[in-house]
């Protein structure tokens, strides 16, 4: 479990990066930008939930870090737009790039 949380932190981890080189290059990052938040909120919360469930009993005890994660997790899928709104404007900026082409 550790290691299936290892490599989705590190995916979303890279996803924010090219949204940044996209920036950096000076291109629009709307598709990249979006994939990167609504990846990355997924995954936090996917990655908590695991936490909890390593720690068994103790993931809903106030005493461990996990119990906060698990909260403070849910704001990244509804903060700066909610999940389901970051999907339809990847969607468009998908279908854009082939309507161009």
């Amino acid at each position: 479990m550790l290691a299936e949380m290892a490599i989705k932190v590190e995916v979303a981890r890279m996803s924010y990066q090219r949204a940044a080189l996209e920036v950096d290059a000076g291109r629009r990052n709307t598709y990249y930008a979006s994939i990167a938040k609504t990846f990355a909120g997924d995954i936090a919360n996917q990655v908590a939930s695991d936490a909890v469930q390593i720690f068994g009993g103790n993931g809903f005890n106030s005493e461990y870090p996990v119990e906060k994660l698990m909260r403070d997790a849910k704001i990244f899928q509804i903060y700066e737009g909610t999940a389901q709104i970051l999907r339809l404007i990847i969607a468009r900026e998908h279908i854009a790039k082939f309507k161009n082409k």
